[in-house]
């Protein structure tokens, strides 16, 4: 593929849906950094396949919701040129069950890292992207708008504090020709889920009548990303098979 003329930085990218997005996207010519909290190993294996697919491809430790850790990740982006776009993937769920059963000393976490790490990229891009333009994709839930009772309405809430962002700040880039978009996934076949099988078990309430893939969300994304997107901002794609 040679040069390539997008440099996105995608964080949680080294598993699941951030993987897949960053292997999507190497293959429509985006070098790609990938942001990653602890598994060195797993990253590096995703950025062996944005290698093969002839795109450059950078991997970055460190913790969203800390400020000093974001500004590193993207410090170090910049080795790879002045970044495009952003894609803000890396979320957790927390603990699982009913509110009043949780245990609390979980969920500053899961705000820090769901809301809190979403809005610090976010800054930090659009400080990067200010006077060139450029794309922010955020990834919500559709938990956000189904509340997710009995299972973590918690996440659910962080979830929709990021649509309530997305849409924030399309219109406050807007005018300094940034996007920023979400795209808020259903039911999709990855390791975030405590059960295993959960997937499957909800299957029957999905219109479509299967969970997801993750490459499938990540169709998504490299389209909001794309120049076929320039008219796109302030939107919150479901991608979540008709639930």
């Amino acid at each position: 593929m040679g040069v390539t003329h997008k440099i996105t930085v995608v964080t949680g990218g080294g598993r699941g849906i951030g993987a897949a997005i960053c292997t999507r996207l190497a293959a429509e010519g985006h070098a790609v950094v990938i942001g990653y909290r602890s598994d060195a190993a797993r990253a590096e294996a995703v950025a062996e396949q944005v290698r093969a697919a002839g795109a450059r491809a950078i991997t970055v430790a460190g913790d969203t919701a800390d400020p000093d850790d974001v500004d590193r990740l993207f410090d170090a982006a910049a080795e790879l040129g002045p970044i495009t776009g952003l894609v803000n993937n890396a979320g957790i769920v927390g603990p699982v069950g009913r509110l009043v059963d949780i245990d609390v000393s979980e969920l500053p976490r899961v705000y820090a890292v769901n809301v809190i790490g979403v809005l610090l990229c976010a800054r930090r891009a659009a400080r990067e992207l200010l006077g060139r333009g450029g794309a922010i994709v955020n990834l919500s839930s559709g938990a956000a708008t189904l509340g997710s009772p009995n299972e973590y309405v918690h996440y659910a809430g962080a979830k929709a504090a990021v649509d309530a962002i997305t849409i924030g700040l399309a219109k406050e880039l807007g005018p300094d020709g940034i996007r920023v978009n979400a795209v808020a996934p259903g039911v999709v076949w990855t390791e975030i889920h405590e059960d295993p099988e959960r997937p499957a078990k909800l299957a029957p309430q999905i219109p479509l009548g299967r969970a997801g893939q993750p490459e499938e969300v990540a169709g998504a994304v490299a389209w909001l990303l794309s120049d076929d997107a320039s008219y796109t901002t302030g939107a919150i794609l479901r991608v979540a098979g008709g639930r």
